[in-house]
């Protein structure tokens, strides 16, 4: 009898202790990682059409922001494009993804993107390619060669302003803005000035544009089928170039004089075993280029304007700095590098813009070594996004949904919470042929006109980039 009672007294007594034991090693040991909480959405298309949603209503930030509050502030998972997403947030996220994890982490596009561009090798082709390239992008963009490049974004702008502004009351900018920097991408990248020649190849971009975005899905009508076609025609127009380009150079008795865009300087690269870039290869990477120098940057002029008409006192003060520069300048003298640098209200009205309206919402990288973060685990094959979810962090930017150029005067944000340009090693290289290109076209257009909105009420959609639906209308009045 005592055994029948002492036997089960015993195993409760043995249970406990082994819970206990197991309790206190857990304790003792930390957790082992586990993947960022998130939901993958539907099969095959994940989130995408949630997240595309949000773009054309004018806030992928939203889409970010909630899930950020249902799953976790530093680091969320979700599926897009057909991919394992870890989405990395807050100053915290960008640090990481720029400096600490950089070494692990290559750049990233959708598949469809390389579709769109026609590369003509796979994935790993495509991302060895752009890396090649990318490594001649700062000598293009050098200090040095902008300042060669600003008397001609300087007559593109002046004539722009001539022909496409100066005999209207009324015009839209975005498809103006659009006008011009195209036009300046045109000239620097590929010498292309024919006006027809320009405007078609525009509109093919913009077909590509749309399509960036969009579903994945070729069939007939669909967004992403007329950016495939718009994107083969581009592929045989550049080839055409290329090879009239291949024939000037060898022609030339003097290369270095045919040296003065970005095609020839593609031309001319060779690997370490002499060998050239496949025409094809150039051809989808300079469509690339195009939409990454054109398509920003008319986004964020559209975008400043739209603030200087709603901020009368934040336009009369870029005046006054841009006039000081205009009377300045003697006749017919063009503006200057160090003209440029005098622009300093200016630059902290485009960042301001650029806060909260930034031309793209982060960026894409492919995880080559498992990662941990925030005792989470990003495995490898998975995509990292970084995202520009602090540009509206009242931690960081006080009453952030306020628009004041004043944020950017003295230190500035703190690092890695203003980040339109990305940071770290692969920070965008056409940061500061963004900067002439803008500031060039502010220069022309304030000291030529005012102007006030057509429609005050007009909403934002992403087409990648952020732009006006109905393309702001504005009313012009001439200083």
């Amino acid at each position: 009898m005592d055994l029948f009672v002492s036997y089960p007294l015993q195993l409760a007594i043995l249970c406990i202790s082994l819970a206990l034991i197991f309790r206190v090693y857990r304790h003792d040991k930390s957790p082992s990682p586990k993947l960022p909480p998130g939901s993958k959405g539907w099969p095959i298309i994940g989130e995408t059409l949630i997240y595309g949603k949000a773009c054309l209503n004018g806030n992928p930030f939203k889409f970010v922001v909630e899930r950020m509050n249902r799953y976790a502030p530093e680091v969320f998972r979700t599926s897009l494009f057909g991919e394992d997403i870890a989405v990395f947030c807050g100053a915290a996220g960008n640090k990481f993804l720029f400096s600490t994890a950089n070494k692990n982490v290559t750049p990233w596009w959708p598949r469809s993107i390389a579709k769109i561009l026609h590369f003509p090798f796979d994935m790993e082709s495509f991302k060895e390619e752009s890396f090649r390239s990318r490594s001649m992008l700062p000598e293009f963009f050098k200090v040095e060669a902008l300042q060669r490049y600003i008397s001609i974004m300087v007559s593109v702008a002046e004539e722009h302003m001539e022909i496409d502004w100066a005999p209207y009351k009324e015009v839209k900018v975005f498809p103006l803005a659009k006008k011009y920097t195209f036009a300046v991408s045109c000239r620097l990248f590929v010498n292309v000035t024919n006006p027809e020649h320009v405007t078609k190849l525009s509109n093919l971009y913009g077909l590509i544009a749309a399509g960036l975005i969009s579903i994945p899905v070729n069939l007939p009508g669909t967004a992403f089928s007329h950016a495939i076609k718009a994107g083969k025609f581009i592929n045989n127009e550049l080839l055409d170039l290329i090879r009239h380009r291949k024939i000037e150079l060898m022609s030339s008795q003097n290369k270095g004089s045919v040296h003065v865009d970005l095609l020839s300087r593609m031309l001319l690269i060779r690997d370490e075993n002499g060998r050239e870039m496949d025409e094809r290869v150039i051809a989808a990477l300079l469509t690339g280029l195009f939409i990454g120098s054109f398509d920003t940057s008319t986004s964020t002029i559209t975008s400043v304007m739209n603030n200087l008409a709603d901020y009368p006192h934040v336009y009369s003060e870029v005046l006054r700095e841009q006039m000081e520069i205009a009377n300045s300048k003697g006749p017919n003298e063009l503006l200057n590098w160090d003209d440029i640098q005098k622009m300093k209200y200016s630059w902290t009205v485009v960042c301001e813009t650029l806060r909260l309206l930034p031309p793209g919402p982060g960026a894409f990288r492919e995880v080559k070594t498992e990662l941990t973060y925030a005792n989470y685990k990003i495995p490898k094959g998975w995509k990292a996004f970084w995202t520009l979810s602090t540009h509206k962090d009242p931690e960081f930017f006080p009453d952030p949904e306020k628009f004041d150029p004043s944020r950017f005067q003295g230190k500035g944000p703190a690092p890695y919470t203003f980040v339109p340009f990305g940071g770290g090693p692969r920070m965008c290289p056409g940061k500061e042929y963004a900067r002439v290109i803008i500031l060039t076209f502010l220069h022309n257009v304030v000291t030529k006109f005012k102007w006030e909105k057509v429609d005050p009420n007009e909403k934002i959609k992403y087409e990648p980039t952020p732009i006006p639906v109905n393309g702001l209308l504005v009313r012009l009045q001439k200083n």
